[in-house]
C-alpha cells in the first residue's frame, strides 16, 4: 500500500507548521499526482528509462527527516572544500549547519533554508514557489514533489545587489528518501554564485530516492551562476526536473556535474523571456559499472535577440549508459536567435553506451540555430603519442580523459571543486581493458 496519501501530506505539513498557503498548495500537488499515471516506456520522453524496478511505495515520504547531530565523515571530505560567504549543511532536508557573513547580511542577501523561507519570507516564496519554472503539470514527478518536497535551500538577491561572495548548500541523503527544493530568485540588476552539492553514502545498501526540484529565476539584468554537483551513491535513483527562466538582458551561467546515482533522470530547461537573454548550460556526467544517466534538455527561445549555449560532455565504462535528448525551440517571433547545442561522449569500453538525439524546433525564420553530437572511442593515436614518450598506457588514458572533461571542468569557480572532480575522473577511469 502506498504511503504516498493525502493523509501523509497534511502531516508533513503540520509538523513543519506551515501557513494554509502552502498546505493548499501540496495539496493541488498530490490530486495531480494522485491523478497522473506512472510513466513508462511507452511515453515518449520515457521510451529509453524504463522505472520498472522503482519500488516507489516502499520508499514513501520524509516525514520528519534525520535530524541528524553531525555529517557523516564520508561525506565531510566530498562537500566541504568550497569557500563561501554563505553555507549550509542539511541531511535528510533538515538543516544541520549554517553560516551567512555580515557583509551579506548587510547587503539584505536571503540565504536560508527552504522551511525557514517559508515562515520568515512567505510573501516571496508563495510568490515565486513553483509558479514561474517547475510546476506540478511537469510531470509525475513533479507533482510528487510538489506534494512532499522537504528541505533544501532559498536564495534571494534584492535588486541591484551584487552578493560580495559566494553562497554553497550540501545535501546529504542519509535516510534514502529526500525531496529537496531549490529556489534561486535575482532581482533586477541583481548578481550571485551559488553551488548546490547532492551525495549520499558511496557503501550505502537499499533503494534510495531524491525526487528534487531546482528553479532559477534571473530578473533583468540580473547574473546567475549556478553549479550543480551529483555525487550520489549507486543505489539511488534520482527523478529531477529543473528549470531557469533568464529575463531582458539577463545572464545565467548553469553548470553541472553529475557522478553518482544508479539512475537519474533530470528534465533541465532554459527559458530565454525576454531580449538580450543569455543563458549557458555546461554539463560533464562519467558513468561506470550499470549507471544510468538521461538528460532530457530545453532550450527555448521565447523572444528575439536570445542567445543559448549547451555543451554536454560524457564518458561511459563499463555497462553504463548514457541518453542525453535536446531541444532548441523558437517561437514564431523570436527572430534573430543564436541557439546551439552539442553533446560529446567518450565510450572507454565496447559494453557501454550512448545515445544523443540533438533536435530543434524553430518556428522563426531569422535564426541561427545549430547542434553537434558525437560517439567515439579513445583515439588510438593520441594514446600512441603519449605512451611513445614514455608515459604508462593507464595514465595515457588519464591525461586523455581529463582533457576531455577540461573545457567543462574550467567553467567551474571553484578550485577545490576542480581538483576533487579531477580527483573523482581518475579514479572512474581506473583500469581499462586492453581492447
Amino acid at each position: 500500500m502506498s504511503e504516498f496519501t493525502q493523509d501523509a501530506v497534511k502531516a508533513l505539513s503540520a509538523y513543519l507548521n506551515e501557513p494554509e498557503w502552502m498546505l493548499e498548495r501540496r495539496l493541488a500537488s498530490f490530486a495531480v499526482y494522485d491523478q497522473t499515471p506512472m510513466p513508462t516506456i511507452k511515453d515518449e520522453a520515457w521510451r529509453r528509462t524504463s522505472l520498472r524496478r522503482l519500488k516507489l511505495d516502499k520508499i514513501g515520504p520524509s516525514l520528519n527527516g534525520d535530524a541528524a547531530t553531525e555529517l557523516p565523515a564520508d561525506a565531510n571530505a566530498q562537500m566541504l572544500d568550497i569557500a563561501a560567504g554563505g553555507s549550509m549543511v542539511q541531511v535528510d532536508g533538515v538543516r544541520l549547519s549554517y553560516e551567512l557573513s555580515e557583509e551579506l547580511k548587510a547587503q539584505g542577501v536571503i540565504f536560508c533554508d527552504m522551511h525557514t523561507a517559508v515562515q520568515e519570507h512567505g510573501e516571496l516564496v508563495q510568490k515565486y514557489f513553483m509558479s514561474q519554472c517547475v510546476t506540478a503539470e511537469d510531470g509525475k514527478f513533479a507533482a510528487l514533489h510538489g506534494a512532499f518536497w522537504r528541505g533544501g535551500t532559498f536564495v534571494y538577491i534584492p535588486e541591484g545587489v551584487k552578493a560580495a561572495t559566494p553562497l554553497h548548500n550540501a545535501l546529504w541523503s542519509a535516510n534514502g528518501k529526500t525531496f529537496t527544493h531549490t529556489l534561486v530568485v535575482l532581482e533586477k540588476g541583481a548578481e550571485a554564485v551559488f553551488s548546490d552539492e547532492f551525495g549520499s553514502a558511496k557503501t550505502a545498501k537499499g533503494q534510495f530516492l531524491h525526487n528534487g526540484a531546482v528553479e532559477l529565476i534571473v530578473g533583468d539584468d540580473a547574473h546567475l551562476t549556478y553549479v550543480s554537483l551529483q555525487e550520489f551513491g549507486d543505489n539511488m535513483w534520482q527523478l529531477t526536473h529543473e528549470r531557469g527562466r533568464v529575463g531582458r538582458d539577463g545572464k545565467l551561467d548553469w553548470i553541472m556535474s553529475i557522478m553518482g546515482t544508479g539512475l537519474m533522470k533530470a528534465f533541465q530547461t532554459l527559458e530565454l523571456d525576454e531580449e538580450g537573454g543569455w543563458g549557458r548550460m555546461s554539463g560533464l556526467f562519467f558513468g561506470d559499472k550499470r549507471q544510468h544517466f538521461d538528460l532530457d534538455t530545453q532550450q527555448n527561445h521565447n523572444a528575439g535577440n536570445t542567445v543559448s549555449d549547451l555543451l554536454y560532455k560524457g564518458a561511459m565504462k563499463h555497462q553504463a549508459r548514457s541518453v542525453w535528448q535536446g531541444m532548441i525551440k523558437a517561437l514564431p517571433d523570436a527572430q534573430k536567435i543564436d541557439g546551439f547545442q552539442a553533446n560529446r561522449n567518450l565510450l572507454l569500453e565496447s559494453s557501454a553506451r550512448a545515445d544523443s538525439i540533438p533536435g530543434l524546433e524553430i518556428e522563426a525564420d531569422d535564426v541561427s540555430c545549430t547542434h553537434a553530437s558525437t560517439i567515439g572511442k579513445v583515439d588510438d593515436e593520441e594514446l600512441f603519442y603519449l605512451m611513445s614518450r614514455g608515459i604508462p598506457r593507464e595514465l595515457a588514458l588519464r591525461i586523455i580523459v581529463q582533457g576531455f572533461f577540461d573545457p567543462i571542468m574550467q567553467r567551474i569557480p571553484f578550485e577545490g571543486v576542480r581538483q576533487r572532480m579531477a580527483e573523482q575522473i581518475i579514479d572512474k577511469v581506473g583500469s581499462l581493458d586492453e581492447s
